[in-house]
């Protein structure tokens, strides 16, 4: 049964992907941007990969996307990456780790494969040690697998351990960070149940270590951060104290697909408290600047940027069939990699900007500039002097990673 499910999903995608790229319109609805307090400006745009800061010698596949970058206690920045055939499950896939004092020129550090599908490289900086986490999956291009985590080292004299697993069976780790000093990951299970068409049991956790090495829930009294249809998740401290974070609710539940935009109180940062929203704010990154809290997250173009379309219940056997149509409506749409705002009241998210982006795009990671008012983002888009294709479109091509330097004034 299930295998016939998988090769109806299969040949829907097929048949609703070439009608839609040949007849569905595509009416884009002008969004007002809304800065806020500080305008926002991208200053530079710069393409990393390929490009000829690269050592000669390094091998790329055609799809470079899922990635990360953190700036480490040696002076350095780090940047992960994932290098496959394409944007799907692949047997070929490599993290690829590079190192730059400058950010144009780069030096090869280490590649990791495993023979099976890795994505969500995650790098965090602790004293003088920098560890990499990424998640294992499977090699089935229409399958998402999640098999657990796995962990590598790079000692103060600069060697890289082999990735060992840890954690618990189909754990995905999603955002490492210091919150109040304190090495933390948010990670996420169940995220297998994101395309099926039964009541998703996804849980999301804030975990916290020591030593990079052992992790447990920061908050073992209140459990889960949440539990639904949710998986990538992102919070960040406003000036206020309190946390603000958004989760995308891909799987859907009974409040809707979409996501969830939730806010958590200063003392308590495991207690987020959510409110549905209809768009999908798909692999956020959530950062403060100058005490105010933004996202980068990827903006949906079709009509009103929503990805829930109403079309069948959300609970029972019908719910299945609204989670192809979100699926297929949403995948044949064009895409932007954009800069979000969290507005206290509610809390929603306020449209700022789009970066330059296109087709097959975002993932970002972010760090802090020169200045006070810079931020540098990294994030893959489909090449900025090809066609502007649709999502599905992007994801079969080629995929490059870029560095914008953002200026809030």
């Amino acid at each position: 049964m299930r295998i016939l499910i998988r090769l109806f999903v299969i040949f829907a995608l097929a048949v609703v992907s070439i009608l839609g790229i040949l007849f569905w319109p595509e009416a884009e609805l002008v969004v007002s941007a809304s800065p806020g307090p500080r305008r926002v400006r991208v200053v530079e745009t710069r393409q990393v990969i390929p490009s000829a800061g690269l050592p000669d010698d390094l091998e790329l596949g055609a799809a470079n996307n899922n990635l990360d970058a953190v700036r480490h206690t040696d002076g350095a920045v780090y940047l992960a990456l994932r290098t496959a055939p394409h944007h799907f499950a692949s047997p070929q896939t490599r993290i690829v780790v590079l190192r730059s004092h400058d950010e144009q020129q780069w030096t090869f550090e280490r590649s990791f494969a495993l023979g099976t599908d890795l994505r969500e490289p995650r790098l965090l900086s602790i004293e003088a040690e920098l560890f990499l986490y990424v998640s294992r999956l499977g090699s089935d291009p229409w399958a998402f697998e999640p098999q657990g985590m796995s962990m590598s080292v790079r000692s103060a004299s600069g060697t890289w351990s082999d990735l060992v697993p840890f954690g618990e069976d189909g754990m995905i780790g999603w955002r490492t960070r210091h919150i109040t000093g304190i090495p933390a990951m948010l990670a996420y299970r169940g995220g297998e149940m994101t395309y099926q068409f039964g009541e998703p049991k996804q849980r999301i956790d804030l975990l916290r270590s020591e030593d990079g090495r052992d992790w447990k829930l920061w908050d073992p009294d209140h459990g889960a951060v949440y539990t639904g249809g949710g998986g990538e998740a992102d919070f960040a401290q406003a000036a206020d104290g309190r946390f603000y974070g958004v989760i995308r609710a891909e799987a859907g539940d009974e409040r809707g697909w979409g996501s969830r935009v939730c806010s958590a109180p200063a003392r308590y940062p495991a207690r987020w408290t959510c409110r549905p929203d209809s768009r999908k704010y798909d692999s956020p990154f959530v950062f403060a600047q100058a005490g105010i809290v933004y996202a980068v997250a990827r903006r949906n173009l079709r009509g009103d940027g929503r990805y829930d379309r109403g079309i069948g219940p959300a609970r029972g056997p019908g719910r299945g069939l609204r989670s192809i149509w979100n699926q297929l409506n949403y995948s044949t749409s064009r895409k932007r990699c954009a800069l979000w705002r969290f507005e206290p009241d509610g809390p929603s998210l306020a449209f700022v900007l789009d970066l330059p982006s296109r087709g097959d795009t975002c993932f970002p990671a972010v760090l802090s500039g020169r200045t006070p008012d810079e931020k540098v983002v990294y994030n893959y888009s489909s090449p900025l002097d090809g066609v502007d294709s649709r999502w599905i479109e992007g994801q079969r091509a080629e995929t490059r990673i870029y560095r914008h330097l953002l200026r809030f004034d």
